[in-house]
């Protein structure tokens, strides 16, 4: 990965902004107003427009017929259809990792999750939500597969704005860490398969509670 200080202005708007997708920080169907995130962000707004350019090109973004540009709104069987992509690729980089991952990696996964545990507890969704990002790609890039990597985090670019609905979501709180102690003690165990296996799970789960939210506007 490029130092922040050796990318470009475009790279830096283009990587802060991908990542606000991926992380939830943007809603479904938001409008993005250039000068707004110029301020966020501090930079000029030409670096932005290109940034949101290039996310428009690659449909992490939609741009409208007056020029706007907004965080698409999924229908259900997009949903579906990125469910089922996600599970394939990120069961995969799963079973990968477990047999590449080091014992220091190994211990950060540890540690997320009591740190997720404790988020539950304290009932503060947006720790949980940002601990559950890093639990899921610290295990993706112990897959040692950039381009892998690359899928995933396109991947969750798309879905990233809805999962903040997960934690409004009564019954699936109690359960939400259940899958992720499967795929620690998995890879404690440097079981390929069962990673995987948790993994699946894990996103089928999620996705059953958010396209109950998907339905509804469907």
């Amino acid at each position: 990965m490029l130092k922040l200080e050796h990318q470009t202005l475009n790279d830096r708007a283009y990587g802060a902004l991908k990542q606000e997708l991926i992380s939830g920080g943007f809603s479904p169907g938001q409008t993005l107003v250039i000068r707004k995130l110029a301020e966020t962000f501090g930079i000029s707004t030409t670096p932005i427009r290109e940034a949101l350019q290039r996310l428009v090109a690659e449909r992490l973004l939609e741009m409208q017929n007056n020029r706007s540009v907004i965080v698409p709104l999924l229908s259900a069987p997009a949903f579906e259809e990125l469910t089922h992509i996600r599970i394939a690729v990120e069961g995969l980089a799963g079973e990968m990792a477990a047999t590449r991952m080091s014992q220091s990696g190994l211990v950060e996964i540890q540690a997320t999750l009591a740190g997720m545990q404790r988020a539950i507890e304290a009932g503060d969704a947006s720790a949980y939500l940002a601990l559950n990002e890093a639990f899921h790609f610290a295990i993706y890039q112990h897959a040692g597969a950039p381009i892998l990597l690359n899928m995933i985090r396109d991947l969750w670019g798309r879905v990233g704005p809805y999962l903040k609905l997960l934690m409004q979501a009564d019954r699936y709180i109690p359960q939400s860490n259940d899958a992720h102690r499967r795929i620690v003690a998995a890879l404690e165990q440097r079981n390929g398969p069962a990673v995987r296996l948790s993994l699946e799970q894990d996103i089928a789960v999620a996705a059953a509670v958010l396209s109950e939210n998907l339905r509804t506007t469907a």
